[in-house]
């Protein structure tokens, strides 16, 4: 699998006749972290704004607490429906507090948009003072038992994730160090960095030792639950093997006896477990198809508090330790720092009727703010230089309110495409209500163009995030975003499968009439790339993945065109999801094992992700050379959306493929418009295209030496740099773009003559606030060209991919982990008809000139 590398700025040379260098200036939110693959850890493991509470600790008494909520810490009894609002600062949200034993003072994490930092608040007088400012990711702080020292979570070495001690005391917080030295695993790993990282820890009742996860040799898991004596840090011991994913957070109990943590252990969702500081057999504590993380021991050993997403949202529960009997704790009576107001939003269409969208709210104290039982969502970058922090926002199903500072908000409401998006700063007053009514204008193509029906072709419902999605709610999130279809693609997360209990085979019911929720499957393979299953008809394919390192599925068998094959044997279709981050210069790809070529050739894909979580450029580029080989491949789109994740990557829909059903909503209608690329793919930009009497996906016959009658169209809810009709590889046509440039029109001849084929594309070079994504970016499937002029020479793009293949034949063969020898001669067999595929086209293409099949 490839995903966007992220720790650079990419520069793409984009092909066409611009021959320009086209760069995004947006970065990962917290740039500064070296472990890989962002969208796991940032949510998995670090704090998220969320409305409700995050992160909890007890107060001495064991009858008090002190938690995270939406971006402050409270304080609250467990008996009394009110919290009182501890900390409050401009512009930054604040989460984890552990709270010192004499109950005096506590320790928490600071997010300022750059950087997570330490700080301590004083109960008692409610002076803040900053722990750290090394511009690091510090998380995770727990006060030791005396009061004396500090242990946490810094990235300050080399960005990556390690726990740290230092003394707690007057002058604040001094003699720091790492925990453990660096060390390198001596297996190869995917997810997680070559270098062992130590996350969670917890003190020992007598604070001599601590407890921490950490993955040496490690390959599918955040690790194993180690301890170690602070005298003797040169001999850590493990506890328990428990390969979980970033939740573990093993925490001692008072007595030393016992070890409570977080795992999801033979199951799909964690839940809390017990083991004892020498290893005994783990049990579970707790059951239940949803998450309780973050748990902490009462002082006095009789009570366990731990954050819970068995409604949905997140909410902070007590439960007794011995009868099981729970409390939620409800902050029904908030006691604010601030003077508040209420802010009402009821979004309307321009006939005056109720829309779902989804809404930006920022107040006067720079922070985002959603309703109180509201699901808050983060975009997963930004621009800094337009942008001080990332968009957070919510979906409002119909009138929602929320509680702000008083003074000025600014509000920002969108809906899915063909919506125009509303800014608007309001001002609430203390005590009273401020009522915005927007009304969002529709800004469609015109109808000739085609009947279309949007769809997310990538969705996840459930994968590991803050919250606890159903059908229902992911139904909600759809029609907040205006998106007809969504493909809920349902797949493993390392061992477990969150949804695979809602496969079905035809749609879910939840949709109603209004979305059509279609569960499909995505196959993990580190190997091949990643392709998605959809329309499966009779059942979900297992195991679900292949070629998994060090692992009793470590074969590269199967290879993705068996997954084909299996696919089409139900009616369903196969295609690649998020191709390629950056631009694949064959002979130079320090490792090249991507399969597309190879399922391609054989006529197994049907269709490719253009617009997806990878560079929409950089796939083009290598979807653009198997077109001038005469392959005809639709442009897919799906924005891989983690859909219970509140840090999420984009919002479900923000990459779609718009399908010309003639209004047909059926399963069948939706699968024969894609697999035929009657279609445009697009993350904003709405894109229209006509040639003679053919849309995309269809065949043009031309006369030799004629022109063709063309329209475009062109209506987008943000500025678009770039509208070109591109044939065979080239830019025939730059049209100029003026004012606001959201809409354009034009009609005119263009001379084709050649066979081959022709599309529209719309880009920009940077990135848009107004769009979650790396930079708007729309396009086309083709309208393929027929002419008794062959298609240009494609000799240089047979080449490309014989050199391709000779890569990935290479690294095949050098497999030592097939299970059979026959596995190990299907596989190169196959890769090497694909082969001949491609020499046989680059000779044929180079004495005819023409690239058809």
């Amino acid at each position: 699998m490839t995903r966007r590398g992220w720790g650079m700025v990419a520069a793409l040379a984009w092909l066409g006749a611009t021959g320009a260098s086209a760069q995004t200036l947006r970065e990962p939110v917290l740039k500064q972290v070296a472990a890989p693959h962002n969208y796991y850890w940032r949510e998995l493991y670090l704090p998220q704004l969320t409305m409700g509470p995050s992160g909890v600790s007890f107060m001495p008494t064991s009858d008090e607490l002190v938690y995270s909520m939406a971006g402050s810490l409270w304080r609250q009894r467990i008996a009394s429906p009110a919290a009182t609002d501890l900390t409050h600062a401009t512009g930054a949200y604040d989460y984890q507090p552990d709270v010192g034993s004499d109950g005096r003072r506590v320790v928490f994490t600071r997010y300022d948009g750059t950087s997570m930092e330490l700080w301590e608040l004083d109960l008692s007088t409610g002076r803040e003072r900053a722990l750290t400012k090394n511009g690091a990711v510090n998380v995770e702080p727990r006060i030791s038992p005396d009061g004396k020292r500090l242990a946490w979570v810094s990235t300050l070495r080399e960005g990556l994730f390690a726990v740290h001690v230092g003394d707690l005391g007057a002058a604040g917080l001094t003699n720091v160090e790492p925990l453990l030295p660096l060390r390198r695993s001596t297996i190869d790993r995917y997810y997680y960095s070559a270098i062992d990282h130590s996350l969670n820890p917890a003190w020992s009742p007598d604070g001599q030792s601590l407890y921490f996860v950490s993955n040496p040799e490690v390959v599918w898991g955040t690790g194993d639950i180690w301890t170690v004596e602070l005298a003797n840090r040169s001999a850590p011991r493990k506890v328990l093997s428990e390969e979980t994913t970033w939740s573990a957070r093993p925490e001692p109990s008072p007595d030393g006896h016992r070890i409570l943590y977080s795992s999801y252990h033979g199951r799909q969702w964690h839940q809390l477990w017990l083991t004892t500081p020498a290893g005994a057999a783990p049990l579970p504590l707790t059951f239940g198809e949803f998450d309780r993380r973050n748990a902490r021991w009462s002082p006095d050993g009789k009570q366990i508090a731990y954050i819970s997403n068995e409604h949905g949202g997140t909410e902070l529960v007590v439960q007794r330790v011995v009868g099981g009997d729970t409390t939620v704790v409800r902050p029904t009576e908030r006691l604010y720092r601030t003077q508040r107001g209420l802010l009402e939003i009821d979004a309307r269409d321009a006939q005056g009727r109720a829309l779902p969208v989804r809404i930006s709210v920022v107040a006067s104290d720079q922070r985002a703010y959603a309703p109180d039982d509201g699901w808050m969502h983060a975009d997963d970058g930004f621009d800094r230089g337009l942008q001080r922090t990332e968009t957070h926002y919510f979906h409002c199903t119909t009138t929602c309110s929320v509680s702000v500072p008083a003074g000025p908000a600014q509000v920002t409401v969108r809906r899915g495409f063909r919506y125009t998006p509303l800014q608007q700063s309001i001002r609430v007053d203390a005590g009273r209500t401020a009522k915005l009514v927007p009304a969002l204008r529709l800004n469609e193509l015109p109808p000739e163009f085609g009947k279309w029906l949007s769809a997310d072709l990538h969705v996840h419902m459930n994968y590991g995030g803050h919250y606890r999605n159903t059908p229902q709610h992911l139904v909600e999130q759809a029609r907040a975003e205006d998106l007809d279809v969504v493909q809920n693609l349902i797949v493993n997360k390392e061992e477990r499968v969150p949804d695979i209990a809602y496969f079905r085979t035809d749609p879910d019911p939840a949709g109603g009439g209004e979305v059509v929720l279609l569960h499909a499957q995505e196959y993990h393979t580190s190997f091949w790339g990643h392709v998605a299953l959809l329309h499966l008809g009779e059942h979900y394919v297992l195991p679900d993945f292949a070629s998994y390192r060090h692992t009793a599925i470590a074969s590269p068998y199967p290879y993705n065109g068996v997954l084909a094959d299996v696919a089409h044997e139900q009616g369903g279709l196969m295609g690649y999801v998020h191709p390629f981050d950056t631009e694949i210069v064959p002979d130079k790809e320090q490792s090249l094992t991507n399969a597309l070529p190879v399922d391609v050739a054989h006529g197994k894909a049907d269709y490719i992700e253009i617009v997806s979580f990878a560079d929409h450029k950089a796939t083009a580029a290598v979807w653009y050379r198997l077109l001038n080989l005469g392959f005809r491949l639709p442009a897919g789109a799906g924005t891989d959306a983690m859909a219970n994740y509140a840090s999420l990557r984009g919002p479900v829909g923000l990459n779609r493929v718009f399908l010309d059903t003639q209004g047909t909503r059926s399963p069948a209608a939706l699968r024969d418009a894609l697999k035929s690329g009657r279609d445009f793919v697009s993350n904003g930009p709405l894109l229209g295209l006509i040639a003679g009497d053919e849309r995309p996906g269809g065949t043009l016959r031309l006369d030799a030496g004629g022109e063709t009658a063309v329209r475009v169209a062109l209506r987008s809810p943000v500025a678009v740099d770039h509208l070109e009709l591109v044939a065979n590889g080239r830019v025939i046509r730059a049209f100029e773009l003026k004012g606001e440039r959201h809409d354009f029109d034009w009609s005119g001849n263009v001379p084709l003559t050649a066979s081959g084929w022709l599309l529209l594309r719309a880009w920009n070079e940077h990135a848009d606030p107004g769009v979650l994504d790396i930079y708007p970016y729309a396009t086309t499937s083709p309208i393929y060209l027929e002419s008794p002029t062959p298609a240009p020479a494609a000799s240089d793009d047979a080449r490309y991919f014989v050199t391709w293949l000779d890569r990935v034949i290479d690294a095949a063969s050098k497999r030592d982990d097939y299970n059979t020898a026959d596995e190990r001669a299907d596989t190169l067999r196959y890769l090497r008809e694909a082969r001949q595929r491609y020499v046989d086209l680059g000779e044929a293409t180079q004495t005819s000139g023409s690239g058809q099949q």
